[in-house]
């Protein structure tokens, strides 16, 4: 199960919340010769968006060896949660093996800087039990170099920086890609990302030897790694022996594609 981070998926509409909105309704309702809160009961209850990004571990407990590793960035800038960050638009492309297995997963992210200063980001990967981390490299492509790198002893898993050589000012998107080199994976039954913060897109492409094709794939949206799936949906590969999901207005949660192999 190959496991990527970001920063998922948020049903229905954002409500509003700042009190001046409350301020016009009431505004309005005096203008009416109306009694006081008779149209504020109308729009529902106010509610203010967090901007609290869950931890790694909230979302998937097979996460909690990993993200130990992050404590040993967290001196780098921007480095604790990507907190001067938003991911705006994610693609990932993969490439299998007549084996099954992930040979190389290429990303390319465009984020957007919530405050001045943002210089990095923090990538966390978690690949199939068996799969041999050390045999695993990053290889930054575009718009970034590649930073310090850590792999976990106790689980298949790694962080390591992309750092762009320069801080963004506020409101600044930034494109960057870097590509993971898998030489000792294992097969895999997924891909997935694990999302912290509301995302515009993602897009994932697989791309299959043409004599190792899943007998089933499926797009799949998870609020947590324990509970069911809120979305399920066939996906059919088509010419070039790929499959690609795409995934829009993504809020909290986990988002990719099932693999049934038998």
């Amino acid at each position: 199960m190959a496991e990527s981070t970001l920063s998922y998926w948020q049903r229905g509409l954002r409500h509003p919340s700042t009190p001046k909105s409350l301020d016009v309704v009431r505004a309005l309702e005096a203008v009416l010769g109306l009694a006081p809160d008779s149209l504020v009961v109308l729009i529902g209850p106010q509610r203010r968006e967090s901007d609290r990004r869950p931890s790694l571990p909230e979302l998937r407990q097979s996460w909690t060896e990993t993200c130990s590793l992050l404590d040993e960035l967290n001196d780098a800038t921007g480095a604790v949660g990507n907190a001067k960050l938003d991911v705006v638009t994610v693609v990932d492309v993969l490439t299998m093996t007549a084996e099954g297995r992930i040979v190389e997963i290429t990303s390319t992210m465009v984020v957007r800087a919530r405050e001045t200063g943002a210089d990095g980001f923090v990538v966390t990967h978690q690949d199939e039990p068996g799969t041999d981390m050390e045999a695993t490299t990053v290889v930054a492509t575009d718009g970034c170099r590649r930073g310090r790198v850590r792999r976990s002893t106790s689980s298949p898993g790694m962080v390591f920086e992309l750092l762009f050589d320069r801080g963004l000012t506020e409101g600044e998107t930034h494109t960057f890609a870097f590509t993971l080199h898998l030489a000792a994976s294992v097969r895999s039954t997924c891909f997935h990302r694990t999302v912290r913060s509301r995302m515009s897109a993602y897009l994932l492409r697989l791309r299959f030897d043409a004599g190792a094709i899943p007998a089933r794939c499926v797009k799949t949206v998870r609020e947590r790694e324990d509970l069911p799936a809120v979305v399920s949906e066939p996906l059919f590969c088509g010419p070039g022996a790929t499959v690609s999901a795409y995934f829009e207005d993504l809020g909290v949660g986990i988002a990719g594609i099932d693999l049934i192999w038998e």
